[in-house]
């Protein structure tokens, strides 16, 4: 077991330290401006100096992703349980969610910073909310149609009721692909959450402090708070597939 786990983290690790060696090496060698590309060395100064600002920074837009992540889901989970039991239901909410899968952030952020003010983090939230929501009710609804005949005709013959064939088949056999869903959200929460920061609103998360540090010319520091926003997105990522193996083994996938 160990073994295994040292081959499969050894490739990556190491693909980690070339990369950030052929970077170091090209920015040095090729003198290219900060302003193009900071080298490493220079990211890891400024993330030593503005240590507590990114974490601050990272709690917050952390805290943005979580709830509009978990608002976004559940709204979605529920819509594909209506969806999937009504007809009609289905064909007012699939174009609903084709239509909010291509609203840009762009436009939606500022619009709701007016709405809600700049003062509130509700706007972030609620964009991370959306983003959020179409991928999960796609692949939830995918999940919960596809029942197996032999597994249908085998619920009929026992007579058993909608709630109980959706509580011993539907249900479980959607779990699959609700977290197919979540995976491909967990990451795009961080990012909507990230942008949607560029867009006025409270200067305390991610987005706004590489906006600060760009305007500033302190490239190396904007950086730094990238590195932040890309250990954000890999924590909520992990977190999710460990969630899914622990709820796949309790199902006995």
């Amino acid at each position: 077991m160990t073994a295994a786990l040292a081959r499969r983290w050894l490739a990556p690790a190491l693909v980690g330290v070339v990369g950030l060696a052929l970077w170091q090496t090209l920015v040095v060698a090729a003198d290219v401006k900060p302003y193009l590309l900071p080298s490493p060395t220079a990211i890891a100064e400024q993330l030593g100096q503005v240590r507590p600002l990114v974490w601050s920074a990272t709690l917050a837009t952390g805290a943005n992703a979580l709830v509009g992540m978990l608002a976004g889901s559940v709204t979605a989970i529920l819509a594909a349980l209506l969806a999937a039991r009504s007809r009609s239901v289905d064909l007012l909410l699939s174009p609903t969610a084709a239509a909010v899968s291509v609203m840009p952030i762009v436009a939606l952020a500022p619009a709701l910073n007016t709405m809600f003010g700049t003062t509130s983090n509700t706007p972030r939230r609620l964009v991370v909310a959306v983003v959020v929501f179409a991928p999960v009710f796609v692949t939830t609804l995918r999940g919960l149609r596809q029942v197996q005949p032999v597994h249908r005709d085998l619920l009929r013959a026992y007579a058993a009721t909608p709630r109980q064939a959706a509580r011993t088949v539907t249900v479980p056999g959607a779990v699959p692909h609700v977290f197919s869903g979540l995976r491909v959200a967990s990451a795009t929460a961080v990012v909507a959450a990230v942008v949607a920061e560029y867009f006025g609103g409270l200067q305390n998360g991610l987005g706004s402090r590489i906006t600060a540090a760009a305007a500033n010319s302190a490239y190396a520091r904007a950086w730094a708070f990238v590195l932040g926003a890309i250990l954000l997105g890999l924590t909520f990522y992990v977190v999710t597939l460990a969630l899914e193996r622990v709820v796949t083994r309790r199902h006995g996938g």
